[in-house]
């Protein structure tokens, strides 16, 4: 418990830091890393599974999906698109040429699934945040707006960890996160509500007009209810993968993924 509330927030204070000091290039560039890493750690947990992903074919395609969209932010809204539409095609039509020599018949077409589904479902959502960094005529709110999403999404799991610990007595899920409880998702969407509301009354200066304390409040509770459900996909994979955590690198909390 102290190693994951240290590790939070030595994480946020090295985010906070590249963010104000360095602005966007340092959040493309944490978002990268952060993408790499989890993205490396899902073809792991698939590879524990039996399945058979091109890891680092999959990572690097999933870097260009990350960077692309920050590399084309002057061109048209439709040209990053294509861009992300383009990285996909390229990805279906590579490894389908690659699984005719480097797969065995029997995991060809498991191959070509996994690898798409850890490019899709990591690097392709995370790429959303870059979108939102780089809305036009936003200048420091994208910034501020990216920082708003992570950490109601983040803060929603802190705060079901701390209600969970002292409230919690039903199970929500017993068989794929049995430690999960009904008081702590409670206790972490209104965390995520509170957070919302206190980053934009405090900051209200950097955040879009219409991104009052109000709508902060109430757009927070959809996002961490949402982080609920994405946590409990996880705790699924790493089930059934047999794993306890996707890493080890960061004490108390575990891989990026």
């Amino acid at each position: 418990m102290a190693k994951r509330i240290f590790s939070t927030i030595l994480l946020w204070v090295i985010t906070g830091v590249a963010f104000f000091k360095f602005g966007e290039p340092a959040a493309v560039l944490l978002l990268v890393v952060l993408s790499l890493a989890s993205q490396y750690e899902f073809y792991k947990l698939l590879e524990r599974m039996g399945r058979h992903p091109f890891k680092a074919f999959g990572c690097t395609l999933g870097v260009i999906m990350i960077i692309g969209p920050y590399s084309v932010r002057e061109l048209a809204e439709h040209h990053v698109r294509d861009l992300e539409a383009g990285i996909i095609a390229i990805t279906i039509v590579a490894c389908c040429l690659r699984i005719l020599t480097d797969r065995k018949t029997e995991e060809r077409i498991e191959t070509l699934g996994s690898t798409l589904l850890g490019l899709i479902y990591i690097p392709f959502m995370l790429n959303f945040l870059v979108r939102i960094l780089i809305l036009p005529d936003l200048e420091i709110h994208g910034l501020m707006l990216v920082i708003w999403c992570v950490a109601t999404a983040k803060f929603c799991d802190v705060g079901a960890l701390l209600f969970g610990k002292a409230f919690g007595k039903h199970l929500m899920s017993p068989v794929t996160s049995p430690k999960k409880t009904w008081e702590g998702a409670i206790g972490g969407v209104l965390s995520s509500a509170f957070l919302g509301c206190a980053l934009t009354y405090f900051f209200a200066d950097y955040y879009p007009d219409f991104l009052t304390p109000l709508w902060g409040t109430l757009f927070a509770i959809p996002i961490a209810i949402i982080s609920i459900i994405s946590d409990l996909v996880e705790s699924m994979i790493k089930r059934n993968a047999e794993q306890k955590d996707s890493g080890r690198f960061i004490p108390g909390i575990g891989g990026a993924f």
